[in-house]
């Protein structure tokens, strides 16, 4: 659906998608994000409202947004970023091949691993970055599953609805994690106190160019689901 409609104020315009359609066509938007569109803050602050209402554990609401704007941090994040991609991933320990319900061999990895490249030539140039963050009391926290379960529930939630809502008002977004592996040196970049907030994802956020988006390919439903026992 290409058509907008206003969102019942002089404000942010929305697409007038169903529920089910926001949530089967936010789709991870890496080449078709117009570079040259600024994206108003109005328009994101509509978004963080929506985010705001997500579940917390205990409703602490620990989680912080970092909104990259600025022509020479957004390079310097970007290329922090691309060395996160180069570098190897974190190690399994598992004993045998990871499971994945992709084929990477197949043509559609083969588009996903072209639109990624598209992504890190140009990532410096999406005009807003974004960096979700979760408050922790120390990062011993995340030593156990438990911890982890905790932590991440409390914050991936809040992510997830700001990236609805930017799709819903014609925004795209990329969930993406390889710059953790450069945590520390971004934590300096942008004054985020390492030992107490923990970075979680980042996302470009940028205008598509178009938004007749799709649900994509994923494999049958019947794989998913287990019914009182694995």
């Amino acid at each position: 659906m290409s058509d907008t409609k206003p969102a019942g104020r002089s404000g942010p315009r929305t697409l007038g998608l169903s529920a089910d359609e926001v949530l089967s066509t936010t789709r991870a938007v890496r080449k078709r994000l117009d570079l040259g569109r600024p994206v108003p803050r109005d328009v994101i602050e509509d978004c963080l409202r929506i985010a705001l209402q997500a579940p917390s554990g205990r409703n602490r609401q620990r989680w912080d947004f970092i909104f990259v704007e600025d022509p020479q941090t957004r390079a310097a994040v970007a290329r922090l970023w691309r060395l996160g991609l180069m570098a190897p991933p974190p190690a399994s320990g598992g004993t045998g091949p990871a499971f994945s319900r992709m084929d990477f061999a197949s043509e559609q990895w083969g588009r996903i691993a072209g639109s990624l490249q598209h992504l890190a030539d140009h990532l410096h140039e999406v005009p807003l970055l974004l960096i979700p963050c979760l408050r922790v009391e120390s990062r011993a926290e995340l030593a156990s599953v438990r911890g982890q379960a905790g932590a991440w529930g409390s914050v991936i939630p809040a992510f997830w609805s700001f990236m609805l809502a930017a799709r819903e008002r014609g925004l795209g977004t990329a969930w993406t994690t390889s710059h953790l592996s450069y945590e520390r040196e971004m934590a300096d970049l942008l004054g985020i106190p390492y030992d107490t907030v923990v970075q979680v994802a980042l996302t470009p956020v940028a205008y598509t160019l178009g938004t007749d988006f799709k649900p994509g390919p994923r494999a049958d439903a019947d794989g998913f689901a287990h019914w009182n026992r694995w």
